[in-house]
């Protein structure tokens, strides 16, 4: 009786798994008028605007789509991004498509994908560690290479990263390039808006170098929660129809050779609604986080942050090998070593400046390290070597 009980017990846990499964691909995957098979593997779903995943939430069901932000920063040029760099990224499955007016691209979620996760319900709302500014903790699975700015109201940031391939050791672990926007409420409320590439396998079931973007907040919960990309509800807001937010980017920078930018831009638009606008490269105005999602981000930032970061399972008790950047320290400079430049804030008369008194915080400088300078910096490191063990 002991054994069949338990048999029954598996059995009922497998059917609960499998039609949680179901529902969470039901809520995920919208009906799309049009899919895309990608060269890499994913499924791009062209999916009607009104559809997306962020009005599943009762709060947003009547939300009016903004469709453009009353301003742009004044003083944004992206003329400056493209010194040096060969030409804007794109995402492979642009080679087999593209999405019609009125949709935007959504990258299907698979089975497998929801198997990865802690739980089904999980998937995509997990959150990974915050870039930690006071690089004392010596212990924690993360290792951090940054630059920050704080001290000050911050209403966006604008930045130009190239982008690698950086080789993952341990399949729980991850490396991205990313700049945070952070609104700390005296240590009590801390929301943020993250934006730049992954290598991921976790979330994303392979090793491509991935856009993405993630927000972190508990307004609409009892238990703090971040988002990545357009995997919850409620969240972001997509407009665009050309770029898939966790799509494959391509090209990617080689070692000595060309060198391929992610350009990104991310402000407040306190003349309208005070919703906070992606905007990637130099014509693709992606959409926006809604104001109401937030309370310390609410008015405006208190932190900025750029740079990379990597999880260190500490396997065998060494440090990972997993890179960061490109996997080479920024002493090796251009075309050798990641960078960020063209680095700048908004300021709270809509005007982008470059950033005054920026510090650095590195946890591991033998392992991951970073050189700045005025507007941009180089950083990143191979992890586990003879001076990092």
């Amino acid at each position: 009786m002991a054994v069949a009980g338990i048999g029954n017990t598996n059995t009922i846990f497998g059917q609960k798994q499998k039609l949680d499964i179901q529902r969470q691909l039901k809520r995920l995957n919208k009906p799309a008028l049009k899919s895309i098979k990608s060269p890499d593997g994913d499924i791009i779903d062209c999916v009607h605007i009104k559809n997306q995943p962020a009005f599943d939430h009762p709060f947003f069901r009547n939300h009016t789509i903004q469709m453009r932000p009353s301003f742009h920063p004044e003083g944004l040029s992206f003329d400056d991004f493209s010194s040096k760099s060969e030409s804007e990224i794109t995402q492979l499955w642009h080679l087999n498509g593209r999405c019609p007016e009125e949709t935007i691209p959504i990258r299907r979620t698979k089975e497998e994908d929801l198997l990865r996760a802690s739980s089904v319900a999980n998937y995509g709302r997990n959150k990974y560690p915050q870039f930690d500014t006071t690089a004392t903790n010596k212990t924690a699975s993360v290792e951090n290479a940054i630059v920050f700015v704080m001290g000050d109201k911050y209403y966006g940031t604008k930045a130009t990263i190239n982008t690698w391939k950086p080789q993952i050791q341990e399949q729980d672990e991850y490396s991205l390039s990313q700049f945070s926007i952070i609104g700390d409420n005296a240590g009590r409320e801390i929301n943020s808006i993250d934006a730049g590439w992954m290598v991921n396998y976790n979330v994303y079931g392979d090793y491509n170098t991935r856009l993405f973007t993630f927000f972190f907040t508990n307004k609409y919960s009892n238990q703090t929660r971040g988002c990545y990309n357009l995997l919850c509800s409620p969240g972001f807001v997509q407009i665009n129809k050309e770029i898939a937010l966790g799509g494959s980017l391509n090209p990617i920078s080689v070692y000595a050779g060309s060198q391929y930018e992610l350009h990104l831009l991310v402000w407040k638009d306190i003349k309208g609604g005070g919703d906070w606008w992606l905007q990637v490269g130099n014509k693709y105005l992606m959409g926006y986080w809604p104001a109401s999602l937030f309370v310390s981000l609410s008015e405006s930032a208190s932190q900025i942050l750029w740079g990379g970061q990597v999880t260190n399972l500490q396997k065998n008790g060494e440090n990972t090998s997993t890179q960061m950047g490109s996997g080479h320290f920024p002493e090796e400079g251009y075309q050798r070593a990641s960078y960020f430049k063209n680095l700048q804030t908004v300021d709270g008369s809509n005007v982008l400046r470059f950033p005054n008194h920026s510090g650095i915080a590195v946890s591991k400088p033998n392992c991951y390290n970073v050189t700045n300078f005025i507007n941009y910096f180089y950083y990143g490191g191979p992890g586990r070597n003879p001076n990092c063990p």
